[in-house]
């Protein structure tokens, strides 16, 4: 599990074996096995190299994420090793584990902060976000400032310092990003669905309800 609050930026290069990390200077040293978020996708360390690692990332992670394109240009990519139980959670839980690509569609100065709109390119996942809802953006922990009505759109207020630790400085429109949801929202799905059946027919009541609200003490 991660926070989402970037501890590093490096960069990513394929090899015939994965692919190379370096910049993880600042939370060294690394033992293998570890994990570290790498634009919001988990990886392990297979094996250190200098003060980098070099991980086995599937054909499946590369094509569904943003990590093939840059890992063949040498791109920039924020980094962040997995939370101890002893950490402080300044962020929100995130467990690396991509839902989609999102694609910037607007950047705007502000006087205090940025305004980026993206869009999901699976727009299935819109559901997951909401107004004032945590989302993952490569990675970093941001806030939903608001939703479109399309369910597909939404736009996040970026403060100068996340702005200036990241790579969100170097965003531009049209750019790809993962995005992660809020775990949160999902367990609240699967609440509200009831336990998912084989067969639809038999899939019981949603079990989330005044009344079940009632019997566990909400009132």
């Amino acid at each position: 599990m991660f926070t989402g609050l970037i501890q590093a930026v490096g960069t990513i290069q394929r090899r015939s074996s994965g692919v190379l990390i370096e910049g993880c200077g600042a939370f060294a040293p690394l033992a293998l096995g570890d994990s570290v978020a790498v634009d919001g996708v988990c990886l392990t360390v297979a094996e250190r190299s200098g003060d980098g690692f070099l991980a086995d990332v599937s054909e499946e992670t590369l094509s569904r994420t943003t990590l093939g394109t840059k890992a063949d240009r040498g791109g920039a990519v924020n980094l962040e090793p997995a939370l101890r139980l002893s950490d402080r959670l300044g962020g929100h839980l995130v467990s690396g584990h991509i839902d989609a690509v999102g694609e910037v569609t607007s950047i705007e100065a502000r006087l205090q902060s940025w305004e980026l709109e993206l869009r999901w390119l699976e727009p299935r996942f819109g559901r997951y976000v909401c107004e004032k809802a945590s989302i993952a953006v490569d990675g970093i922990s941001l806030t939903v400032a608001r939703c479109a009505d399309d369910g597909v759109h939404f736009t996040l207020a970026v403060i100068p310092h996340t702005w200036g630790v990241t790579t969100l400085m170097n965003r531009a429109v049209g750019d790809r990003v993962n995005l992660e949801a809020d775990q949160l929202a999902r367990y609240a799905e699967r609440l509200l669905d009831g336990v998912h059946a084989s067969d639809a027919s038999s899939r019981p009541e949603p079990s989330l309800s005044k009344e079940w609200l009632a019997a566990h003490g909400w009132s």
